[in-house]
């Protein structure tokens, strides 16, 4: 799936009905004492109920810095903007998974220059050779710099 066909479905800013009733009913499921809000540890079981994974405390503390400074928790309509945002975050990756997967045509789980060349050729075959060669320069420096920081 690439970018034009998620966006179809996906626009990244609203959520569609069901994946509102989805995060709705896991925010009550959460909020076990019907306090209307999520405490950090509420947060940290959502959000494995919804991606499947446990936040770090970094992810956490961050959600929680960021949410108003005078609320007890996350309120509903706050986990719903981080869920949206989460959920277009999530999406965006996938895409560009399925893009490096398309360029990947021998599974390797890495790129050549040559690989990038013949990629480009074959979906833009009028850009220069210089500009091909200053993007896989550039994406190479953010794959180490994403190394370097993980």
């Amino acid at each position: 799936m690439f970018a034009s066909e998620t966006r179809t479905w996906w626009t990244g800013r609203e959520a569609r009905p069901s994946d509102r009733r989805k995060w709705v009913k896991v925010f009550e499921a959460c909020d076990e004492d019907k306090k209307g809000y999520l405490s950090r540890e509420d947060f940290k079981v959502a959000v494995v109920m919804l991606f499947g994974y446990k936040p770090t405390k970094i992810e956490a503390d961050s959600v929680m810095t960021s949410i108003n400074s005078n609320a007890s928790g996350i309120c509903l309509e706050e986990f719903i903007k981080l869920m949206e945002k989460k959920k277009a975050a999530q999406l965006h990756q996938n895409e560009i998974r399925q893009i490096f997967t398309a360029f990947d045509r021998q599974y390797r789980g890495f790129l050549t220059l040559e690989d990038f060349k013949k990629a480009f050729k074959q979906v833009a075959p009028k850009l220069s050779e210089r500009i091909v060669l200053e993007a896989f320069r550039f994406l190479g420096s953010i794959l180490i710099l994403k190394e370097s920081i993980a």
